[in-house]
Formats: structure tokens, C-alpha cells, sequence
């Protein structure tokens, strides 16, 4: 059973932990128990998110971890886009004003890559493009960095985790020194996760959101982490993950995201989390250490 130091009923767990795990202090700055800063779709305050710019801005920061997206497109590209569809990001509406809705699905890679993903930032990042996962990916191994990707939409995409880790394995990202500390799965669909762990169960993986205490059980036997929205958490819910062993044998860990200011890093950190999930990484970073 993949479960450490639960003595009692999960509900007992939670009725009692408040009291158990009080709110501690942020980490200290700078201490190896400090939590890993993770860019959010690159340094994403201050370059256009999931862009090449946006992940040289996280290195230009000495940010060591980058988060992205990965959607697909109608010929079978693997691009790095947040939404499923391309009006907010980019001028799809201009260049193509009778596709409307304007879904990542419904365009050719080409097509895709004529477009400004970059204007809508600023005029300095004018001409940026969508990059494909291949594109991304080689531009962190030009940074050394490390790379947290979430499958976007699995439902639209039948087959994209298969897909995704091809793509990696062609690129060199499932040899030893990636999987072993530079390359983590996620998604917001338990689905989706548990079949990257079937596919390649050597790769980390994360299960995006909060599940109820009951099915940590069943989740760890599949994923790595529990990466909730900074706002459902608590220390109570964190002790509670990490209670639990994951598919490789170690506790579980708890990313959370998506925080910006200083105050709630430290807040966040106090409760014992492993990373925090930020678009102003410098700021993440310089409240809680990492």
C-alpha cells in the first residue's frame, strides 16, 4: 500500500490536521528545503507566454525549471499553446478571419506558424511564433533547463500522450539524466496520467487539482505529484499528499500554482509545498528561496 504514517481514516486525517501541522513559516531563503520555482508557460509576466522568448526570459532569470502546454494541430504537430484555440495569443482572427472559432485542431502546423504570437504582449516580441514541442524542448536543452509539461485537453486529442513522449524520446528527453530529474508529466485528467505512467512508467507525472483525501490512494499509484491552485490549499491537504508513496516509491509532492506576489509565496511555502508554479519567478524566488 502506498501510504506512509497514516494512522488513521483519511476523514480523521482531515478533521485532525489542522491542528496536527499549524501553519509554519516560509522556508528560509536559500535552504536545500527551500521550493523548486517553476515559470509558468516560461517567465510569462514578462515575455509572451509558451513562447522560445518567454523560456530565454526564465534563463536570463537563472529559473533552472519552465512549465508549457502542449495541444495538437490538424495535420498531427505537437505545439506548445494554453488554450485550444488561438484568438487570444495570437492574430489568427486577422490572418485567418473566416475560421472562426479559431481552434488549435483545426489548422495546420503551417498554418500556425504564420502567425504573431507575440504582438499582443508588446510590440518588442512582435514576429514571436507558436513553437512546437520540438522547438521548445531544444531551446531548454540550449538553457539546461528542466521541463514541466501538461497535456492539454486529452479529450481533443485522442492519443496525445503516446504522441507526446514520442516526440520526447525523439528528442532525447527519456534517457536516464532527463527522466531522472529534468522532465515531469502532467495533466488535469487522471485519464491522461495514468496512461503516460502505463506507457512509460519511468517518467514522473503530476495530476493537476485537488482530489478528495479518499482517492489519493488510487492516484499514487499513478502519479508523482498533487499539483493544486495555490487558493484550494491548506497545510492540512499538503501533510495529507505527502503522507502517501508514489508509483516510484517516494512521497508525493505538491506543486501548486499559480502565484505571483511575495506574501503568498510565503504563505504557500509555510505550508510545505515542493514547488510553487509562477509567472514572476524572480519574485517567487527572492520571497522564499529556490
Amino acid at each position: 500500500m502506498h501510504a506512509r504514517a497514516v494512522a488513521a481514516s483519511t476523514t480523521a486525517f482531515l478533521g485532525t490536521a489542522a491542528l496536527l501541522f499549524p501553519a509554519s513559516p516560509a522556508r528560509a531563503a536559500g535552504t536545500s528545503t527551500s521550493p523548486l520555482v517553476i515559470a509558468h508557460r516560461g517567465a510569462s509576466a514578462y515575455a509572451p507566454e509558451n513562447t522560445l522568448a518567454a523560456v530565454d526570459r526564465a534563463a536570463e532569470l537563472g529559473i533552472r525549471w519552465v512549465e508549457n502546454d502542449v495541444q495538437r494541430t490538424r495535420d498531427g504537430e505537437l505545439v506548445v499553446l494554453h488554450d485550444d484555440n488561438l484568438r487570444r495569443t495570437t492574430d489568427a482572427e486577422e490572418v485567418f478571419p473566416g475560421r472562426a472559432p479559431w481552434k488549435v485542431k483545426d489548422f495546420t502546423a503551417a498554418e500556425i506558424a504564420r502567425l504573431d504570437a507575440g504582438s499582443w504582449f508588446g510590440p518588442a516580441y512582435a514576429g514571436a511564433r507558436v513553437p512546437t514541442l520540438e522547438q521548445f524542448v531544444h531551446r531548454l536543452e540550449r538553457h539546461h533547463q528542466k521541463l514541466l509539461l501538461e497535456i492539454k485537453n486529452p479529450k481533443l486529442y485522442p492519443g496525445i500522450e503516446r504522441q507526446t513522449l514520442k516526440v520526447l524520446s525523439n528528442e532525447g528527453w527519456l534517457d536516464r539524466s532527463h527522466v531522472a530529474g529534468r522532465l515531469i508529466v502532467q495533466s488535469f485528467s487522471a485519464d491522461s496520467v495514468r496512461t503516460v505512467h502505463e506507457l512509460k512508467p519511468g517518467v514522473k507525472t503530476g495530476l493537476l487539482g485537488a482530489p478528495r483525501g479518499s482517492d489519493l490512494l488510487d492516484v499514487a499509484e499513478f502519479a508523482d505529484q498533487i499539483n493544486p491552485s495555490h487558493g484550494s490549499l491548506s497545510r492540512a491537504y499538503v501533510s495529507l499528499v505527502q503522507a502517501f508513496d508514489g508509483p516510484h516509491g517516494r512521497r508525493l509532492e505538491v506543486f501548486a500554482w499559480t502565484v505571483d506576489d511575495a506574501r503568498t509565496a510565503r504563505r504557500i511555502a509555510g505550508y510545505g509545498v515542493d514547488g510553487i508554479i509562477t509567472n514572476r519567478p524572480d519574485v517567487v524566488r527572492k520571497a522564499v528561496g529556490g
